[in-house]
């Protein structure tokens, strides 16, 4: 299999998986605003920050803007110059789709164009204004279906294996981003609360379960995660289901172990003369990490610093199977910069993953 065609399958893969979790999470964030009392930028900031571009938000619309539940959808949602916007990375998916037609089925390749023109000739904006629910549910599921659609129309080969190694890592290091970046507003709250008695924050227990709550169903795990726990919604409880739960699809190991048993089947542990066996070691080392992980009595304490090393990890191994795999093919959309930082008391929030989308 040539790099090119491998490049566009990864490619691909992630880019999917980018603009399915960026309509999950508007989504959510959008219900979320009318069930718990919190300031506007309380909601809207942590979606700038898990995408990186806050500072470029800022930038083009003032500090103000953050609280402005509009204006931040319709960045991460259509906004030329925003280079994680979903229409951005659908856009983006569907060329490198196109790249690739010798190997995808036509029932994919018509999944994503589908969606790309709909969103290209203006009617997914309008939907977006009509029925904002309803737009966010056509993306999820549109993406859900090509990805199922890759898995019931296509030859399970290489080709398949690098789509979905994009898919598993894009989606280990959202799921990561994403609870580092709730987990620091979390805690901001918290201090927040603590200073002055009077500020709604994460001390009180039923906007404190609320937040949670959002995390999971923001990464498709509410319901998933009810049946695992069968108790009161607490943060150790949910890091450690989004973190270590094995049969949670979307869970860093879970991702961790797929990714790894893909990039295996492309480059075998056994074939030396092979490149990428560095990047393959250094993905079954983070494999076997997070499982010793799993075993640990989770704080919440040192969340952050677990999280950091998860998402630094999957953006050098991102890296070298470019390097090793991909050829280094330069692509041909700007990088996600890293979000922006929290406030003196508390860590920075784990920086991007994506350094070449």
């Amino acid at each position: 299999m040539i790099s090119r065609v491998a490049d566009h399958c990864f490619w691909f893969g992630r880019y999917l998986e980018r603009a399915e979790s960026t309509a999950r999470v508007l989504a959510v964030t959008q219900h979320h605003v009318l069930d718990a009392e919190l300031t506007p930028p309380e909601h809207w900031r942590p979606l700038l920050t898990a995408s990186g571009q806050e500072p470029h938000f800022v930038e083009q619309f003032g500090a103000e803007a953050v609280g402005d539940g509009d204006a931040v959808q319709r960045y991460l949602c259509f906004d030329e110059d925003n280079t994680a916007s979903m229409q951005r990375a659908i856009a983006a998916a569907r060329d490198n789709a196109r790249s690739i037609r010798e190997v995808i089925s036509l029932e994919v390749w018509e999944t994503v164009n589908e969606l790309h023109l709909w969103l290209d000739r203006g009617q997914g904006a309008t939907d977006w204004t009509l029925n904002r629910h309803g737009f966010y549910r056509r993306i999820r599921q549109a993406v859900q279906l090509a990805l199922g659609l890759t898995q019931s129309t296509m030859l399970h080969d290489t080709p398949l294996d690098f789509i979905w190694l994009g898919v598993l890592l894009e989606r280990m290091g959202q799921t990561a981003r994403i609870l580092d970046v709730h987990h620091v507003a979390f805690t901001r709250a918290a201090q927040a609360a603590k200073a002055d008695p009077t500020t709604l924050g994460a001390t009180h227990q039923v906007i404190e379960t609320a937040r949670w709550l959002a995390l999971l169903r923001a990464c498709s795990g509410g319901e998933p995660f009810m049946k695992v726990n069968q108790g009161r919604v607490t943060g150790e409880s949910v890091a450690r289901f989004l973190a270590f739960e094995p049969r949670f699809p979307r869970s860093i190991r879970h991702c961790a172990h797929a990714a790894y048993t893909r990039l295996a089947d492309i480059r075998p542990p056994e074939s030396q003369a092979l490149p990428g066996g560095d990047t393959l070691a250094q993905l079954h080392g983070l494999t076997l990490w997070i499982a010793d992980k799993s075993q640990e009595h989770l704080d919440l304490s040192s969340l952050h610093g677990m999280l950091v090393r998860v998402v630094d990890e999957t953006a050098a191994i991102c890296d070298g199977i470019g390097r090793d795999l991909l050829g280094n093919v330069t692509r041909p959309t700007p990088s996600v910069p890293p979000p922006a930082a929290a406030p003196p008391q508390i860590s920075a929030p784990a920086r991007s993953t994506q350094s070449q989308s």
